[in-house]
């Protein structure tokens, strides 16, 4: 029932956005406005009203579903509890990093030698953490935000900086799926901050590809990290040769 509410609540704003009434619905439906009213009052559409409902917002059912769920209420970010707890358990940790990386269930068992049980348990602690929704049959629902991140200077963040780093940056680079750009320059402050903002235009951008590769077979998709930072920084290495009043 949630679900239907939310679906006729989003059929009611998107109506109120395309400028239509109930009389208008009503002419379409060829009923009366006051048999509209009650449908929705009642929760008594059919499919076959709902199709032509969206006919009339030249949309498809599934439009109003898309619609629906950006609607919902995403979690944005963990607090730094939540955060910690993870880095202390690497198979949550691990479970984590593939659920936002839309894997099922039966993915994450088929790559990593974890029980079922096991990885049930995390699947369970992720939906108490709102990260997921564990639905019927173990089916995997991912409730975070679009511009979901971890907290910065957060446990996660300093997780990597500890342990994963020097594991990152061993790599040579030279793969055709690898890439390293080192950038050096002097900015504004205006000139920073907009670089700052392009860079996190980025990271969207980064994420809508994942998004859009997540129905995908997984053997055709293949794990990729980027890191993006920027900082006002004196390479250490010049420092002896810095004069004491710079």
């Amino acid at each position: 029932m949630p679900q239907i509410n939310n679906l006729l609540n989003t059929l009611k704003k998107t109506l109120k956005s395309h400028g239509l009434t109930y009389a208008q619905v009503a002419a379409h439906l060829e009923l009366t406005e006051a048999s509209v009213k009650r449908l929705f009052s009642e929760q008594q559409i059919s499919l076959q009203r709902l199709e032509q409902i969206c006919q009339l917002m030249h949309m498809e059912i599934s439009d109003l579903v898309l619609l629906m769920n950006d609607q919902q209420p995403r979690l944005q970010q963990l607090t730094h509890g939540q955060e910690e707890e993870i880095t202390q358990d690497l198979v949550l940790l691990l479970v984590t990093v593939c659920v936002l990386n839309r894997w099922t269930m039966e993915e994450i068992l088929d790559w990593y030698n974890i029980s079922e049980i096991e990885c049930l348990q995390k699947l369970i602690r992720l939906d108490k953490l709102k990260i997921i929704e564990l639905q019927p049959k173990n089916k995997i629902k991912l409730l975070i935000a679009s511009n979901f991140s971890w907290r910065d200077a957060g446990p996660i963040q300093q997780f990597f900086q500890d342990k994963l780093a020097q594991e990152f940056f061993s790599s040579r680079f030279a793969g055709e799926d690898e890439c390293l750009l080192v950038l050096n320059g002097m900015l504004s402050r205006a000139s920073n901050q907009e670089f700052q903002r392009k860079l996190k235009r980025f990271a969207r951008e980064f994420e809508e590809l994942n998004k859009q590769d997540a129905s995908l077979p997984l053997e055709e998709r293949k794990g990729i990290t980027v890191v993006l930072a920027a900082r006002n920084w004196n390479y250490g290495l010049f420092r002896p040769l810095r004069k004491n009043n710079h």
